[in-house]
C-alpha cells in the first residue's frame, strides 16, 4: 500500500509539472503558425509567487477556450528575465511589473537597449514587502547596513525594487549590506534557519512564501514600513509607485501594513497576433472569477485601470478590445 501511495504521488507531481511548468515549446510554437493555433509558453517567477500561480490559471484559460492553442507557465527569475525571454523568442507572454517594463521600453537601468514589447493590460498591484528577524535589530531600511538581506532573484522586479528602495536609504546595495538574491524559496528557507536578517519581496495578496513565513515564524520576523522612501522614489521614476498598504488579515497581523505598490502589467513581444492579444484580453476580464479562485491577488485587476501602462506600448488588438470591454460594461 505505501508503494501505491508514493507512486500515485509522483504520478499526481507529474502531471502539475505537465500543466505549469517547462520552457518556451519546441513544436508548432504560436509564433510560427502564423496565429493560427500552437503552443505558447508565459513567464511567470517563483513557484511561492502570485505570478506563478495566476500564469498557470491564464495558462489553463486559454488551453479551455482558445481553439487550437495550448499555453503553459514557466518559472522564471520573475520581470528582467521574463522581458529578455520575449526578445529572445523563450516566453510569448510574460508577467511584469510596471516600472521594471518602463526601463525596459526605454532601454536604461537593467536594459542596455531599448526592448521591443507591447503590454495586452495592466494587471493587480504588486506589494512591497520587506520583512525582518525580529532578533536583526533592523527598525527602517538604514538599519540594513553591515545586515545579511535577500534581494530578490537576479533579473526580477523585486532586485530593482530592494535596490532602488536602499538607494533611497542612502545605502549602497554593492557595499553597504551582504547582499543574498535569492528567489523567494531559498529566502524563506534562509529567513528560517537563520542566514539572513531581512528579505524584500514584491508580489500580489497573498504570496505564498511570506504565508509560510509568517505562520511558521510568527513573531519570530515582522514587517518594514518602506513608505517613509516613497518621496525619493517618485522623484527619481515618478508616480509609478504608489503609497498603498497590507491588510493585517492578509498574513494574519496585529495591524495592517503601509507600503508601497506597483502595478503589474501582462507583456508580448511587439508584433504578437493582434486576434491573438484580444482573445487572451477578453479571457483575462470575462472570466476573471476564476483567476480568483487560483489566487485572491485577482480580484485587484480592475479594467477600468487596464490601459494604465504607459511607458509600455498597448498591442493593437489588446488596445481595440479593452475599449470594446469597456463599452459593455
Amino acid at each position: 500500500m505505501r508503494t501505491l501511495r508514493l507512486a500515485t504521488a509522483a504520478l499526481a507531481i507529474g502531471l502539475l509539472a505537465t500543466a505549469c511548468g517547462g520552457g518556451k515549446q519546441t513544436e508548432n510554437t504560436a509564433a510560427d503558425s502564423g496565429g493560427k493555433g500552437g503552443r505558447l509558453t508565459i513567464a511567470t517567477g517563483a513557484t511561492t509567487g502570485v505570478y506563478y500561480q495566476i500564469g498557470g490559471g491564464l495558462a489553463e484559460l486559454i488551453s479551455d477556450n482558445l481553439a487550437g492553442y495550448r499555453a503553459t507557465a514557466t518559472t522564471t527569475g520573475a520581470s528582467v528575465q521574463n522581458i529578455q525571454g520575449l526578445g529572445a523568442g523563450t516566453y510569448d507572454l510574460a508577467f511584469s511589473l510596471l516600472d521594471t517594463a518602463g526601463d525596459a521600453v526605454e532601454g536604461k537601468e537593467s536594459f542596455s537597449s531599448p526592448q521591443d514589447i507591447e503590454a495586452l493590460t495592466r494587471l493587480y498591484p504588486n506589494y512591497t514587502q520587506v520583512l525582518v528577524r525580529s532578533d536583526a535589530g533592523i527598525d527602517s531600511l538604514e538599519d540594513m547596513k553591515g545586515k545579511r538581506v535577500s534581494t530578490g532573484a537576479p533579473g526580477s522586479g523585486t532586485e530593482v525594487i530592494a535596490n532602488r528602495l536602499l538607494k533611497a536609504a542612502g545605502l549602497d546595495p554593492a557595499k553597504d549590506i551582504s547582499a543574498d538574491r535569492l528567489g523567494l524559496p531559498e529566502t524563506v528557507d534562509a529567513m528560517k534557519d537563520g542566514t539572513i536578517d531581512a528579505l524584500f519581496w514584491s508580489g500580489g495578496l497573498p504570496s505564498g512564501g511570506i504565508t509560510d513565513l509568517t505562520t511558521s515564524l510568527k513573531k519570530e520576523v515582522r514587517f518594514l514600513d518602506v513608505t517613509p522612501q516613497l518621496p525619493a522614489l517618485n522623484e527619481e521614476y515618478g508616480d509609478v509607485y504608489q503609497s498603498g498598504s497590507i491588510p493585517k488579515s492578509v498574513y494574519n497581523q496585529s495591524k495592517d501594513v503601509p507600503t508601497i505598490v506597483v502595478p503589474n502589467v501582462l507583456l508580448v513581444k511587439k508584433g504578437f497576433d493582434p486576434d491573438l492579444a484580444a482573445g487572451i484580453v477578453n479571457l483575462v476580464y470575462e472570466k476573471k472569477s476564476d483567476l480568483e479562485k487560483v489566487n485572491a491577488a485577482a480580484a485587484e485587476i480592475e479594467l477600468g485601470l487596464a490601459e494604465g501602462v504607459t511607458p509600455v506600448p498597448l498591442n493593437p488588438g489588446a488596445e481595440k478590445a479593452l475599449k470594446a470591454l469597456a463599452q459593455k460594461s
